[in-house]
């Protein structure tokens, strides 16, 4: 299911503004999918065409002109950007002649590249893999997957890796590889202690300090003032709504549980949420895409945390064409609504009934018991967490990851250096 018409829609009922785009990008990249596409049989190819002392990007009927600016801004050499940082040095504002063309010509009639020459006497060497670069780099920059979305039954066949596994080199990339995949993975057969626990996210990136500290190793005292420090059911819910950036990863290790029962968790694929929700119910996904929502945490001493402004439930992008690329959905620290009293209001709560109804069913629930040794790990932009009451002392560790520090180690274990380096400098 693709969900651009939808999200362009929505978009344009948000504050953001839409990007305005060629029509030669537009086309090739509508044709896109979530890997750098392979030319189609008997497509015309990408060509760099010179004419008048003009450099243009063609395929088939489409042309435009490449910018000089633009084209300063990619070249890579020690001069024009840093070989150990990859950071510009060229600085095409203050220095207009650094990117306006003087003169353009083929390196060779063997190879379809062409030398640019700037009015300050600077050359660079202009390949058509650089244009490509910046026509599909989309996915590799976003580190944007084909996602599998699921239902209960992922029960039947949960991701998971070995602990061992992380000790070599593919086991990190298995893991996020999971994680962008389905939202979530199991760790098994770790140890069953803190420093393991801690030691492992912080191989993936920096544990995110918040007003409940960094890593955290709690029972249910609340000696942090949330239900979640409590033995109480928990809905399905993202965390960290409150803020105006959402944690990115969440793990959760019990390490004990004594003297009692209960307290199994549950997962929900927001995704699949937002793709049952446009399917049957078109204007309630855009309502619930274009109403901002606010949230709060107030229950800590000397902390009021509220976002800059509110955010939407199904937070949707021109770059994430198949749905919205974060979920925000917490009952219990949602605040006000954007909504004028009325009609819009009615249709906000019409529509996040919707949603709390697919995220409710059982049928959309996977439930399962967390046991020492099987630490997960779950995307809080997508995933939807829970937990049914419980009896007893429970011990749990865990902690939270930036998502951009997520979705970098996630680059760096699952894509390659040149689709790296070609996303990261490709403007």
């Amino acid at each position: 299911m693709r969900f651009l018409a939808g999200a362009r829609l929505a978009a344009r009922m948000s504050s953001a503004p839409l990007i305005r785009r060629t029509q030669f990008v537009r086309a090739y990249a509508a044709a896109s999918n979530s890997k750098p596409p392979k030319q189609p049989t008997g497509a015309a190819p990408i060509e760099l065409l010179i004419e008048n002392g003009i450099l243009n990007v063609g395929r088939g009927k489409f042309k435009v002109e490449v910018p000089g600016r633009w084209l300063r801004d990619q070249c890579a050499c020690a001069e024009c950007r840093n070989p150990e940082t990859a950071q510009r040095q060229i600085n095409v504002f203050k220095n207009p002649d650094a990117g306006k063309i003087a003169d353009v010509k083929r390196v060779s009639s063997e190879v379809p590249d062409v030398e640019v020459t700037f009015r300050d006497g600077h050359r660079s060497v202009v390949s058509v893999q650089q244009i490509r670069n910046k026509l599909r780099m989309r996915d590799s920059r976003y580190g944007i997957v084909n996602i599998a979305r699921w239902r209960a039954e992922i029960s039947e066949n949960p991701p998971e890796v070995q602990f061992d596994s992380m000790q070599r080199g593919d086991g990190m990339a298995n893991l996020l590889a999971n994680i962008r995949k389905y939202g979530f993975c199991f760790i098994d057969n770790m140890p069953a202690t803190p420093e393991a626990s801690q030691a492992l996210l912080e191989d993936i990136g920096p544990i995110r300090n918040t007003h409940y500290g960094g890593f955290y190793d709690f029972t249910s005292d609340l000696s942090s003032k949330d239900t979640a420090y409590t033995s109480e059911s928990l809905e399905p819910h993202t965390d960290t709504t409150y803020f105006t950036d959402p944690i990115g990863l969440q793990a959760l290790h019990l390490l004990s549980h004594t003297d009692g029962e209960g307290g199994l968790s549950s997962l929900v694929d927001g995704f699949a949420a937002s793709a049952h929700i446009y399917k049957e119910d078109n204007a309630a996904y855009l309502t619930l895409c274009h109403t901002p929502v606010f949230a709060h945490a107030s229950g800590n001493e000397g902390v009021s945390i509220q976002p800059v402004h509110g955010f939407p439930v199904l937070n949707t992008s021109r770059e994430h064409r198949n749905g919205p690329f974060q979920i925000r959905w917490n009952n219990a620290d949602r605040a006000g609504v954007r909504a004028s009293l009325g009609p819009d209001m009615d249709r906000w709560y019409d529509a996040a009934a919707k949603f709390d109804a697919f995220v409710n069913d059982p049928k959309n629930q996977y439930w399962f018991q967390l046991k020492p040794g099987r630490m997960l790990l779950f995307d809080n932009w997508r995933v939807l967490h829970g937990r049914s009451a419980f009896t007893g002392k429970r011990r749990m560790c865990g902690g939270y990851i930036n998502r951009d520090d997520f979705i970098s180690k996630y680059r760096m274990t699952n894509i390659s250096k040149e689709e790296i380096e070609a996303s990261t400098v490709t403007g």
